[in-house]
């Protein structure tokens, strides 16, 4: 665990650095290993791990939930965006779009797989693909072009789910595939791959923070203002209870859905944000500060 901490603020570090010195090389780079985890890491990571999970009703339960705890999640934002804060639409859309969808790649496998053992990461990859991924491309994308200021055709993100989004394909094949093509070392070996997206990730949240601060649009660390305590209300707090709720009153869920659940905000929703408009500065900052609280919790948990 104190390794996984040392990964995320190094590498966050080393990403803010670069992109104050090298600008737009330091871009570049970040989209290609972002590209690298996209197109390879995470295909091979969700292939063998989708392939060696037992679908049982905890799992199916433990997915049904995320989608109820993301939609739960979703209604809220808009209500305390629209009634309470009264934010503009660009906004609101970017507060409903930090506080549900989070990093459930990046930071959560392998911190699953650091609280609760590497066991458990099948089902960490299966929120990840089956939860996350899966929302994020629809409903993440169609809350982006709602709310912003850009628009988009809902051919083009439609096509955009099916033909950019190889960690789906590869949890098809990983569902439709024998046991045979799922040997031991190739699902231990996957599972080393974590780590390495680990920084990966957190190399391009610092690269992308910092950007932000250079077009003026967010400070570091950024500052805590009443949108941004929403944001990490609902994200921290809404989803794992909405999880841990339903699991209490109906069936139990494997522990990695509850973390999952309650991860930090994911890097997409900066891509969202970008792309249609929404509020940078909001999304920005509610990634920051969350990653951090989960990072800090996270380590206080093994440590007691």
């Amino acid at each position: 665990m104190t390794l996984i901490l040392a990964l995320i603020g190094g590498s966050a570090a080393m990403g803010f650095g670069a992109e104050h010195r090298y600008r737009a090389a330091a871009e570049r780079l970040a989209r290609r290993l972002l590209w690298l985890v996209l197109w390879v890491l995470m295909p091979v990571v969700t292939f063998f791990n989708i392939a060696t999970l037992h679908i049982t009703a905890n799992v199916g339960a433990g997915i049904a939930f995320g989608w109820i705890a993301v939609f739960t999640t979703l209604g809220l934002a808009y209500l305390i965006g629209t009634r309470v804060l009264r934010l503009e639409r660009a906004s609101t859309g970017a507060l409903m779009s930090a506080s549900s969808f989070g990093n459930t790649g990046y930071l959560g496998i392998p911190l699953t797989g650091a609280l609760f053992g590497l066991h458990e990461i099948p089902n960490a990859v299966a929120y990840d693909t089956l939860v996350s991924a899966a929302l994020l491309v629809t409903v993440g994308f169609s809350v982006g072009a709602a709310f912003g200021t850009v628009g988009q055709r809902a051919r083009d993100r439609l096509a955009a789910f099916f033909f950019r989004n190889p960690p789906l394909w590869a949890a098809v094949l990983g569902l439709l595939a024998p046991a045979a093509l799922a040997p031991d070392w190739a699902v231990h070996g996957s599972r080393v791959l974590v780590v390495a997206i680990l920084p990966i990730g957190f190399f391009a949240v610092g690269v992308t923070l910092a950007a932000e601060t250079g077009e003026g649009q967010a400070k570091f660390p950024p500052p805590l203002t009443r949108d941004v305590v929403a944001a990490l209300g609902l994200k921290l707090v809404v989803p794992p209870l909405v999880v841990l709720g339903l699991s209490s009153l109906l069936i139990d869920v494997p522990n990695a859905y509850i973390t999952q659940a309650a991860m930090a905000s994911g890097l997409n929703n900066l891509v969202i944000a970008h792309s249609y408009g929404l509020d940078r500065r909001l999304t920005a900052a509610a990634i920051a500060w969350s990653t951090a609280v989960v990072a800090a919790v996270g380590l206080a948990v093994v440590l007691l």
